[in-house]
Protein backbone atom coordinates (compact mmCIF):
# COMPACT_ATOMS: atom_id res chain seq x y z
CA UNK A 1 0.00 0.00 0.00
CA UNK A 2 1.61 3.31 -0.62
CA UNK A 3 0.70 7.14 -1.56
CA UNK A 4 2.04 9.94 -3.41
CA UNK A 5 2.18 13.43 -2.51
CA UNK A 6 2.63 16.69 -5.07
CA UNK A 7 2.31 19.81 -3.40
CA UNK A 8 4.35 22.85 -4.90
CA UNK A 9 4.15 26.38 -4.08
CA UNK A 10 6.43 27.85 -6.98
CA UNK A 11 7.13 31.58 -6.62
CA UNK A 12 6.15 34.07 -8.67
CA UNK A 13 8.37 34.06 -12.15
CA UNK A 14 11.29 36.12 -11.47
CA UNK A 15 12.12 36.05 -15.60
CA UNK A 16 11.89 40.17 -15.18
CA UNK A 17 14.54 40.09 -12.33
CA UNK A 18 16.96 38.15 -14.33
CA UNK A 19 16.58 40.30 -17.36
CA UNK A 20 16.39 43.81 -15.64
CA UNK A 21 19.74 42.03 -13.35
CA UNK A 22 21.64 40.95 -16.63
CA UNK A 23 21.04 44.39 -18.51
CA UNK A 24 21.98 46.44 -15.43
CA UNK A 25 25.19 44.66 -14.41
CA UNK A 26 26.21 43.89 -18.34
CA UNK A 27 26.05 47.72 -19.20
CA UNK A 28 28.14 48.66 -15.98
CA UNK A 29 30.96 45.85 -16.49
CA UNK A 30 31.41 47.53 -19.65
CA UNK A 31 31.68 50.85 -17.92
CA UNK A 32 34.27 49.71 -15.40
CA UNK A 33 36.12 48.02 -17.39
CA UNK A 34 36.74 50.69 -19.77
CA UNK A 35 37.91 53.06 -17.09
CA UNK A 36 39.84 50.57 -14.88
CA UNK A 37 41.81 49.88 -18.17
CA UNK A 38 41.82 53.80 -18.79
CA UNK A 39 43.64 54.70 -16.30
CA UNK A 40 45.78 51.06 -15.08
CA UNK A 41 42.92 50.44 -12.03
CA UNK A 42 43.54 46.47 -11.06
CA UNK A 43 40.87 47.18 -8.48
CA UNK A 44 38.04 48.35 -11.16
CA UNK A 45 39.17 45.20 -13.90
CA UNK A 46 39.68 43.15 -11.15
CA UNK A 47 35.56 44.25 -10.01
CA UNK A 48 34.51 44.35 -13.51
CA UNK A 49 35.60 40.62 -14.16
CA UNK A 50 33.73 39.69 -11.21
CA UNK A 51 30.69 41.54 -12.10
CA UNK A 52 31.02 39.73 -15.82
CA UNK A 53 31.17 36.16 -13.79
CA UNK A 54 28.01 37.45 -11.70
CA UNK A 55 26.11 38.17 -15.32
CA UNK A 56 27.18 34.63 -16.43
CA UNK A 57 26.02 33.50 -12.81
CA UNK A 58 22.77 35.17 -13.90
CA UNK A 59 22.47 33.87 -16.69
CA UNK A 60 23.01 30.08 -15.45
CA UNK A 61 20.93 30.80 -12.51
CA UNK A 62 18.13 31.94 -15.31
CA UNK A 63 18.71 28.74 -17.65
CA UNK A 64 18.33 26.84 -14.26
CA UNK A 65 15.17 28.46 -13.58
CA UNK A 66 14.00 27.92 -16.90
CA UNK A 67 14.97 24.21 -16.89
CA UNK A 68 13.05 23.04 -13.79
CA UNK A 69 9.67 24.78 -15.58
CA UNK A 70 10.02 22.01 -18.60
CA UNK A 71 7.34 19.02 -18.44
CA UNK A 72 8.24 15.72 -17.05
CA UNK A 73 8.41 12.75 -19.54
CA UNK A 74 8.98 9.19 -19.46
CA UNK A 75 12.44 9.53 -19.21
CA UNK A 76 12.80 12.57 -16.78
CA UNK A 77 9.72 11.83 -14.28
CA UNK A 78 10.65 14.39 -12.19
CA UNK A 79 11.46 16.99 -15.33
CA UNK A 80 14.53 19.05 -15.11
CA UNK A 81 14.06 20.52 -11.47
CA UNK A 82 17.42 19.52 -10.71
CA UNK A 83 18.99 22.04 -13.37
CA UNK A 84 18.80 24.80 -10.91
CA UNK A 85 21.12 22.72 -8.10
CA UNK A 86 23.52 22.33 -11.54
CA UNK A 87 23.42 26.57 -12.51
CA UNK A 88 23.91 27.05 -8.43
CA UNK A 89 27.13 24.56 -8.58
CA UNK A 90 28.23 26.24 -11.65
CA UNK A 91 27.62 29.97 -10.27
CA UNK A 92 29.32 28.80 -7.14
CA UNK A 93 32.60 27.53 -9.12
CA UNK A 94 32.62 30.27 -11.75
CA UNK A 95 33.03 32.55 -8.80
CA UNK A 96 35.64 30.64 -7.06
CA UNK A 97 38.24 30.22 -10.20
CA UNK A 98 37.58 34.10 -11.17
CA UNK A 99 38.53 35.13 -6.95
CA UNK A 100 42.00 32.45 -7.78
CA UNK A 101 42.79 34.37 -10.08
CA UNK A 102 42.15 37.60 -9.26
CA UNK A 103 43.86 37.12 -6.06
CA UNK A 104 47.07 35.78 -7.83
CA UNK A 105 47.23 39.01 -10.23
CA UNK A 106 46.93 41.25 -7.21
CA UNK A 107 49.43 39.42 -5.17
CA UNK A 108 51.86 39.66 -8.61
CA UNK A 109 50.78 43.87 -8.78
CA UNK A 110 51.53 43.82 -4.68
CA UNK A 111 55.03 42.81 -4.82
CA UNK A 112 55.55 45.03 -7.90
CA UNK A 113 53.46 48.08 -8.16
CA UNK A 114 52.86 49.49 -11.28
CA UNK A 115 49.78 52.00 -11.54
CA UNK A 116 48.67 55.51 -12.73
CA UNK A 117 46.23 55.48 -9.95
CA UNK A 118 47.31 58.20 -7.34
CA UNK A 119 45.88 60.50 -9.53
CA UNK A 120 43.09 58.61 -11.26
CA UNK A 121 41.54 58.42 -7.70
CA UNK A 122 37.71 60.44 -8.32
CA UNK A 123 37.30 58.26 -11.18
CA UNK A 124 37.66 55.00 -9.33
CA UNK A 125 35.22 56.67 -7.10
CA UNK A 126 32.80 57.93 -9.12
CA UNK A 127 32.62 54.22 -11.29
CA UNK A 128 32.60 52.70 -7.92
CA UNK A 129 29.85 54.90 -7.10
CA UNK A 130 27.55 53.82 -9.80
CA UNK A 131 28.28 49.83 -8.93
CA UNK A 132 27.36 50.48 -5.55
CA UNK A 133 23.87 51.94 -7.18
CA UNK A 134 23.57 49.02 -10.26
CA UNK A 135 24.16 46.23 -7.46
CA UNK A 136 22.25 47.53 -4.44
CA UNK A 137 19.42 48.04 -7.21
CA UNK A 138 19.87 44.04 -8.84
CA UNK A 139 20.10 42.74 -4.99
CA UNK A 140 15.98 43.93 -4.42
CA UNK A 141 15.14 42.47 -7.73
CA UNK A 142 15.91 39.06 -5.84
CA UNK A 143 15.14 40.19 -2.40
CA UNK A 144 11.71 38.06 -2.92
CA UNK A 145 11.96 34.08 -2.95
CA UNK A 146 15.69 34.55 -1.14
CA UNK A 147 14.84 32.29 1.77
CA UNK A 148 13.31 29.24 -0.23
CA UNK A 149 15.53 29.00 -3.00
CA UNK A 150 19.15 28.39 -3.29
CA UNK A 151 19.08 29.92 -6.86
CA UNK A 152 17.81 33.00 -5.68
CA UNK A 153 19.57 33.16 -2.72
CA UNK A 154 23.10 32.80 -4.52
CA UNK A 155 22.27 35.79 -6.67
CA UNK A 156 20.81 37.87 -3.89
CA UNK A 157 24.41 37.46 -1.74
CA UNK A 158 26.22 37.88 -4.71
CA UNK A 159 24.32 41.68 -5.61
CA UNK A 160 24.84 42.31 -1.94
CA UNK A 161 28.17 41.72 -1.38
CA UNK A 162 29.09 43.42 -5.02
CA UNK A 163 27.71 46.83 -3.42
CA UNK A 164 29.55 46.28 -0.11
CA UNK A 165 32.67 45.73 -2.65
CA UNK A 166 32.04 48.81 -4.43
CA UNK A 167 31.97 50.75 -1.39
CA UNK A 168 35.03 49.60 -0.78
CA UNK A 169 36.82 50.59 -3.75
CA UNK A 170 35.41 53.83 -3.07
CA UNK A 171 37.21 54.48 -0.12
CA UNK A 172 40.22 52.77 -1.73
CA UNK A 173 39.99 55.80 -3.98
CA UNK A 174 39.69 58.10 -1.76
CA UNK A 175 42.56 57.31 0.49
CA UNK A 176 44.84 56.80 -2.98
CA UNK A 177 43.70 60.52 -4.28
CA UNK A 178 44.63 61.47 -0.54
CA UNK A 179 47.79 59.96 0.66
CA UNK A 180 49.49 58.67 -2.72
CA UNK A 181 49.12 55.04 -1.40
CA UNK A 182 49.81 53.16 -4.72
CA UNK A 183 49.91 49.59 -2.98
CA UNK A 184 46.24 50.26 -1.52
CA UNK A 185 44.53 49.03 -5.19
CA UNK A 186 46.10 45.41 -5.03
CA UNK A 187 45.48 45.13 -1.76
CA UNK A 188 41.73 46.42 -2.17
CA UNK A 189 41.88 43.76 -5.06
CA UNK A 190 42.77 41.11 -2.35
CA UNK A 191 40.23 41.79 -0.02
CA UNK A 192 37.29 41.87 -3.13
CA UNK A 193 38.53 38.06 -3.53
CA UNK A 194 38.48 37.33 0.07
CA UNK A 195 34.90 38.51 0.78
CA UNK A 196 33.54 37.15 -2.31
CA UNK A 197 35.19 33.49 -1.28
CA UNK A 198 34.15 33.75 1.58
CA UNK A 199 30.24 34.41 0.80
CA UNK A 200 30.56 31.81 -2.22
CA UNK A 201 31.77 28.68 -0.15
CA UNK A 202 28.50 28.32 1.37
CA UNK A 203 26.73 27.94 -1.90
CA UNK A 204 29.39 25.98 -3.41
CA UNK A 205 28.92 23.45 -0.24
CA UNK A 206 24.74 23.45 -0.29
CA UNK A 207 24.79 23.07 -4.03
CA UNK A 208 27.23 20.31 -3.99
CA UNK A 209 25.61 18.57 -1.06
CA UNK A 210 22.49 18.87 -3.43
CA UNK A 211 24.13 17.53 -6.24
CA UNK A 212 24.81 14.19 -4.79
CA UNK A 213 21.24 13.53 -2.97
CA UNK A 214 22.06 15.09 0.23
CA UNK A 215 19.16 15.97 2.87
CA UNK A 216 18.42 20.12 2.42
CA UNK A 217 20.24 21.97 5.13
CA UNK A 218 16.38 22.64 6.54
CA UNK A 219 15.24 19.67 7.04
CA UNK A 220 16.49 17.44 9.79
CA UNK A 221 16.17 13.34 8.84
CA UNK A 222 16.44 11.84 12.40
CA UNK A 223 13.51 14.43 13.03
CA UNK A 224 11.06 12.97 10.09
CA UNK A 225 12.65 9.52 11.02
CA UNK A 226 11.14 10.18 14.67
CA UNK A 227 7.87 11.34 13.42
CA UNK A 228 7.39 8.50 11.25
CA UNK A 229 8.35 6.36 13.65
CA UNK A 230 6.14 7.76 16.30
CA UNK A 231 2.88 7.10 14.29
CA UNK A 232 0.17 4.85 15.65
CA UNK A 233 0.30 1.35 14.57
CA UNK A 234 3.85 1.87 12.52
CA UNK A 235 6.61 -0.66 14.54
CA UNK A 236 9.46 0.53 12.51
CA UNK A 237 10.76 3.10 9.07
CA UNK A 238 13.64 0.67 8.29
CA UNK A 239 13.46 2.69 4.72
CA UNK A 240 13.90 6.06 4.52
CA UNK A 241 15.64 9.16 1.91
CA UNK A 242 15.17 12.20 1.40
CA UNK A 243 16.64 14.38 -1.11
CA UNK A 244 16.37 17.87 -3.08
CA UNK A 245 14.21 18.05 -6.24
CA UNK A 246 15.76 21.32 -7.07
CA UNK A 247 16.82 24.51 -4.77
CA UNK A 248 13.36 24.91 -3.72
CA UNK A 249 11.55 21.36 -3.40
CA UNK A 250 12.78 18.35 -1.27
CA UNK A 251 11.22 14.55 -1.92
CA UNK A 252 11.13 11.61 0.60
CA UNK A 253 9.99 7.89 0.23
CA UNK A 254 9.91 5.55 3.22
CA UNK A 255 8.95 1.83 4.16
CA UNK A 256 6.74 1.76 7.23
CA UNK A 257 6.61 -1.07 8.59
CA UNK A 258 2.82 -1.65 10.14
CA UNK A 259 2.07 -5.57 11.73
CA UNK A 260 -1.93 -4.75 11.62
CA UNK A 261 -1.71 -2.97 7.95
CA UNK A 262 -3.92 -0.61 9.38
CA UNK A 263 -3.34 2.51 6.83
CA UNK A 264 -6.57 4.13 5.15
CA UNK A 265 -6.22 6.77 2.65
CA UNK A 266 -6.99 9.25 5.49
CA UNK A 267 -4.07 7.83 7.56
CA UNK A 268 -1.90 8.83 4.27
CA UNK A 269 -2.89 11.85 2.93
CA UNK A 270 -2.34 13.08 6.44
CA UNK A 271 0.99 12.11 6.87
CA UNK A 272 1.73 14.16 3.35
CA UNK A 273 0.05 17.11 4.83
CA UNK A 274 2.43 16.82 7.61
CA UNK A 275 5.64 16.06 6.25
CA UNK A 276 4.75 19.62 3.92
CA UNK A 277 3.77 21.44 6.34
CA UNK A 278 6.45 20.60 8.98
CA UNK A 279 9.21 19.75 7.02
CA UNK A 280 8.56 21.57 3.90
CA UNK A 281 8.76 17.99 2.04
CA UNK A 282 7.04 18.88 -0.78
CA UNK A 283 6.91 15.04 -2.81
CA UNK A 284 6.86 12.31 -0.21
CA UNK A 285 5.68 8.54 -0.87
CA UNK A 286 4.88 5.97 1.31
CA UNK A 287 4.48 2.32 1.40
CA UNK A 288 3.30 0.35 4.15
CA UNK A 289 4.74 -3.15 4.77
CA UNK A 290 3.73 -5.62 7.46
CA UNK A 291 6.83 -6.61 7.60
CA UNK A 292 10.67 -5.29 6.49
CA UNK A 293 11.75 -6.23 2.87
CA UNK A 294 14.53 -8.00 2.53
CA UNK A 295 15.26 -6.42 -0.71
CA UNK A 296 15.14 -3.14 1.03
CA UNK A 297 18.04 -0.52 1.54
CA UNK A 298 20.66 -0.59 4.45
CA UNK A 299 18.30 0.12 7.37
CA UNK A 300 18.06 3.84 9.14
CA UNK A 301 19.88 2.43 12.49
CA UNK A 302 22.91 0.79 10.04
CA UNK A 303 22.86 4.44 7.68
CA UNK A 304 23.45 6.01 10.77
CA UNK A 305 26.38 3.80 12.40
CA UNK A 306 29.00 5.75 13.41
CA UNK A 307 27.54 9.01 11.78
CA UNK A 308 27.25 12.03 14.79
CA UNK A 309 23.66 13.16 13.91
CA UNK A 310 22.40 16.33 13.95
CA UNK A 311 20.07 18.08 16.40
CA UNK A 312 17.00 15.30 16.89
CA UNK A 313 14.37 17.73 18.01
CA UNK A 314 11.58 16.88 16.31
CA UNK A 315 8.97 19.45 16.34
CA UNK A 316 6.14 18.07 17.99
Amino acid sequence: MGAGHDHSHAPASCDNAFAVGIALNLSFVGIEAFYGWKIDSLALLADAGHNLSDVAGLVLAWGGALAGNLKPNLRHTYGWKKGSILAAFANALLLLVAMGALGWEAAGRLLSPESKVVNEGVTIMVVAGIGIVVNTATALLFMRGREHDLNIRGAFLHMAADALVSAGVVVAGALTLWMGWVWLDPVVSLMIATVIVWGTWSLFRQSLHLLFDGVPDGIDPQAVHDYLSGLPGVLSVPDLHIWALDTKQAAMTAHLVMPDGNANDAFLQDIAETLHERFEITHSTVQVVRQPSSTACASWEKRLDGITPQSTAATR
